[in-house]
């Protein structure tokens, strides 16, 4: 995949910085406000029982907070953060390592969790509903199958495709959240916090700016800052200032909707080549040199809710919306 600034998914310098910036608890949480007061009223429930948070689904786009919110979740319920994703969890002894590890009431957090394999997904589910693990070991006649008690914990599963859990999967969660898109007020208050933790200063004007032109995404904003204070600092600036937040993006081919060069790439790309559509996902795909799964996942929502695009039962549209943004002209017929 192209190196992107916009993108969603957490890129390797991320890491560091997204755990210097993750709030500690919901208060802290900008944005997802209708998701903060049911995971309120949810966490002080199982508090008041004395009993471990049901298990929680949390889905929508790369960058929207599902790992902070998990973590946040932990913290809130005073027990242990355990991290792993779906892919990382191979066989289902790896799972069982890391269950019988739990403390009661603990957090495991499975990133990715749709890729979780079938095999491993299915002791899971036992585990969820009674908690106890069943394990076969070895093979043929000599084959037994051993059971594991469980203490009681929350399973956080995140993913950015809801449609691809399978239904004994997604049955199993108590609590499913979706995130969306954040608005610009609130991105502009996490640009501002960001600034704040980095010990700089940015002005009104460049924070609304950089906020705008986010994608909705609080990960991109943090990026994009980050650019930004480089670029600021390099030409001896007291605080962030419009022109120099206007000098950067313009460097880093963010356009004044957030769009990119691949973004830019992709709606061209339709246009030249099938008069804007309709035309099928793989064969998009196969005409800008990306694979499809990462066009569905990572450049289309965004498209999608600024009506960029359009899906058909016949392929992805080209809107009228985007030609004008990309100052093309829609040839009749």
């Amino acid at each position: 995949m192209e190196e992107r600034m916009v993108t969603g998914e957490l890129q390797n310098e991320d890491a560091s910085v997204e755990l210097s910036l993750r709030p500690a608890n919901l208060h802290q949480y900008i944005g997802q406000q209708k998701v903060k007061e049911n995971l309120s009223i949810f966490i002080q429930a199982a508090k008041m029982r004395e009993e471990a948070l049901d298990h929680v689904l949390l889905y929508g786009p790369p960058g929207l907070g599902k790992t902070t919110l998990a973590s946040i979740i932990a913290n809130e319920m005073g027990v242990q953060f355990r991290s792993t994703s779906g892919p990382a969890i191979e066989r289902s002894g790896d799972l069982a390592a890391i269950l019988s590890s739990l403390e009661p009431g603990d957090v495991l957090f499975i990133d990715e969790i749709h890729r979780l394999p079938r095999s491993v997904e299915e002791i899971l589910y036992p585990a969820m509903e009674d908690f106890f693990l069943d394990i076969v070991i070895g093979t043929g006649p000599s084959a037994r199958s051993v059971r594991i008690d469980l203490p009681p914990f929350t399973l956080v599963g995140a993913t950015t495709r809801a449609g691809l859990l399978s239904a004994p999967l997604r049955d199993r969660f108590g609590v499913l959240s979706r995130l969306d898109f954040y608005e610009p007020d609130e991105l502009c208050e996490i640009v501002e916090r960001t600034a704040d933790i980095f010990a700089t200063t940015i002005t009104p004007e460049a924070s609304v700016e950089v906020a705008r032109r986010s994608r909705g995404t609080p990960r991109i904003a943090n990026r994009l800052l980050k650019r930004i204070r480089d670029i600021s600092q390099v030409k001896g600036e007291q605080e962030i200032s419009l022109a120099t937040t206007d000098e950067a993006l313009h460097m880093l081919q963010v356009d004044d909707q957030g769009l990119d060069h691949i973004d830019h790439k992709l709606l061209k790309g339709i246009i030249d080549g099938f008069q804007g559509g309709p035309v099928g996902l793989d064969t998009i795909a196969a005409t800008i040199g990306e694979e499809a799964q990462t066009i569905e996942d990572v450049y289309e929502p965004y498209l999608l809710q600024t009506g960029f695009i359009q899906r058909t039962p016949r392929g992805r549209v080209v809107t009228q919306r985007a030609y004008q943004h990309l100052g093309m002209r829609k040839e009749d017929g």
